[in-house]
């Protein structure tokens, strides 16, 4: 890795995927996305329960110290859906406007994005951002906040960054 090189790890969250009963299009595509911001570190597929997604946030947090953790999956309001409650609990700040501005921007063109419980948050030096299950919530969702991500890890870091 490149000194001063960004990194993400990416969390497939479905309890599908994780079976092996479905593929994982949508982590594939985070993936891929992801790119712009920096080296993927670890991309990982896990079922939807609370303690495995708090486990796995930590892992990439404190142990791998990637600078972005973007998740797919689990935002929604079915009883599995536990993503958000496990990102608050290791998130030391919350940045709702991140959360606020994807369900804004995409309520028109998909109406059931009101139902996001979608969170995003800062633990240490990382940024944690839920996305949706869908390769198509991923895309809409990731282009609306891409723009500011950067931004958030050099306020984290206390590095020199522009206002506005």
């Amino acid at each position: 890795m490149l000194a001063g090189q960004r990194t993400v790890g990416v969390v497939t969250i479905s309890d599908s995927c994780s079976q092996g009963l479905k593929d994982d299009v949508s982590g594939k595509l985070l993936c891929q996305l992801a790119a712009s911001l920096g080296q993927l570190v670890k991309h990982v597929v896990i079922p939807d329960k609370e303690d495995v997604v708090r486990a796995t946030l930590l892992e990439l947090i404190d142990n791998l110290g990637v600078d972005f953790v973007l998740t797919t999956g689990g935002t929604g309001v079915s009883p599995r859906d536990v993503t958000p409650e496990a990102t608050r609990s290791v998130i030391e700040k919350e940045v709702p406007g991140l959360s606020e501005l994807m369900r804004m921007r995409t309520v028109s063109s998909s109406p059931t994005s009101v139902l996001s419980r979608a969170v995003c948050g800062v633990r240490g030096t990382t940024l944690i951002v839920n996305l949706p299950g869908s390769p198509r919530g991923v895309e809409e969702c990731l282009k609306v906040v891409l723009p500011v991500l950067p931004h958030v890890n050099d306020m984290v870091h206390q590095r020199p960054h522009k206002h506005g």
